[in-house]
This record gives C-alpha cells, sequence and structure tokens, in this order.
C-alpha cells in the first residue's frame, strides 16, 4: 500500500525559491565584481550598503545602479561594454559554500526528502545561476531553475514564477514562494501564490511592511512555515 504524503506536501508539492538573499549572500562576490569593473573604468568603489541595494532587479539594472552612483550612466555602448566586464568578472569567481546562508543546505535537503519538488526563481542570469548551483551543490536538489533572462519577463512578473511551477509538473494551487524581497512578494502575489519572506535578505522595504503571508528570521524555520500554512488549507 502506498503511503499518503506529508500534509504539508500535499498543500504545497512545489516550493519556489528566489536566490540572492534568499538562499546565498551574493553581496561580496558581486561587490567584488561591480567594484573591478568600477575600478577598470577609473571610477570609485562602492559600498557592500550599496550593492545590497542594487540586488534583485536583474544584472544590468545592478551595473546601471553602480554606474549612477559613480558618476552618472555613460552611453548605451559604454553600458554594455561595463555589463559584459561585469559578467566576466562574476563568472570567474569560485563559488565559495560560506555564501550559502545557515540553515540552508540540511534544510533544503530535508524538504526534498520529504516529497517537496524545489525550484529556484531568480533575476539572475540563468547560466550563471546554474553554474553557481552546481558548484555549491545545490543543483542536484532542484528540479526546475528560471533566471532572469530565461524568458522575456522577470520577477516582479508573474511568468517567470509560473513557469518555475510548470516545469515541475505542478500548479500555482499547490505552490509556495520563498522570497525576501518585495520583487518576490509581488511575483507570488501576481501569480496567486502564497509567499514565505526572510528577514535577513536583500529587502529595500522592511519586511514586515511587504505584506508576506509568513515571515521567518531563519531558514531552518521554514518547515514550521510551510506546516502553519499548509493548516490553514486543512
Amino acid at each position: 500500500m502506498t503511503s499518503r504524503p506529508e500534509p504539508t506536501v500535499q498543500a504545497f508539492p512545489a516550493l519556489v525559491f528566489d536566490l540572492d538573499g534568499t538562499l546565498l549572500d551574493s553581496v561580496p562576490d558581486i561587490g567584488q565584481a561591480l567594484n573591478r569593473t568600477l575600478m577598470d573604468l577609473g571610477r570609485p568603489t562602492v559600498s557592500p550598503a550599496q550593492v545590497r541595494r542594487f540586488v534583485g532587479d536583474g544584472v544590468r539594472r545592478l551595473v546601471e545602479r553602480g554606474l549612477e552612483a559613480t558618476g552618472g550612466l555613460p552611453d548605451a555602448g559604454a553600458q554594455d561594454a561595463a555589463l559584459d566586464r561585469f559578467m566576466a568578472i562574476y563568472g570567474a569567481i569560485p563559488a565559495d559554500p560560506a555564501c550559502i546562508f545557515p540553515g540552508v543546505l540540511d534544510t533544503l535537503r530535508a524538504l526534498a526528502a520529504a516529497g517537496h519538488g524545489l525550484a529556484v526563481c531568480t533575476n539572475k542570469p540563468e547560466a550563471i545561476t546554474r553554474d553557481l548551483l552546481r558548484d555549491l551543490g545545490l543543483l542536484d536538489l532542484l528540479a526546475a531553475v528560471v533566471g532572469g533572462d530565461t524568458l522575456p519577463q522577470r520577477k516582479p512578473a508573474p511568468e517567470p514564477l509560473l513557469a518555475a511551477i510548470a516545469r515541475m509538473g505542478a500548479s500555482p494551487a499547490g505552490a509556495l514562494m520563498v522570497g525576501d524581497s518585495e520583487n518576490d512578494v509581488a511575483t507570488a502575489r501576481a501569480a496567486g501564490v502564497p509567499v514565505v519572506a526572510v528577514t535577513y535578505g536583500y529587502s529595500r522595504v522592511p519586511v514586515p511592511e511587504l505584506g508576506a503571508d509568513h515571515v521567518i528570521d531563519r531558514f531552518d524555520a521554514l518547515p514550521g512555515a510551510i506546516a502553519s500554512l499548509a493548516s490553514r488549507r486543512a
């Protein structure tokens, strides 16, 4: 006789995660690549606090914000060259397991073992995202990865989240989003998916003001949050 899945898996067979600020503390590596790009252009560097505010809207907007903060935007060709330089530098930085937030790896493994399907939906380019997840030992846990260039749209549009859910063979009715920012909450709302927000990430808005369905301070509190949201559906 086949055993029934756990109630949390019945309620949310598909869990979709943001990357930067949710699973990974990416600011040190992003800041290193951005500052090297800026120095190559003869510009001043930016602080980690500034980089935290720049993250979340895709790599092009990140580089634009760095340029805006250090003398203004150059012409379109120079912007493209700066973006290419950033991508080359960032892509060459070795993945550091220390960037995985505490509790992430063990919690993801436990959720997968319980029967949840896992996916990542990020505004970071898909190829770099896959390489990073592979090098950190996370890619094999995931059923789908959707990046900022996978579709014509990116978060906060709902299409990337809906695509991640569809690639898992699930439906929005059985999905839950986990993120750290206003983009993640807006994406989930647009897709009709409940959302858990973490407080330790890169949100430019105080997390309690985002309007998430549940807020957690540590990633290892996620199973309890999922159980709480599942109980509301019982």
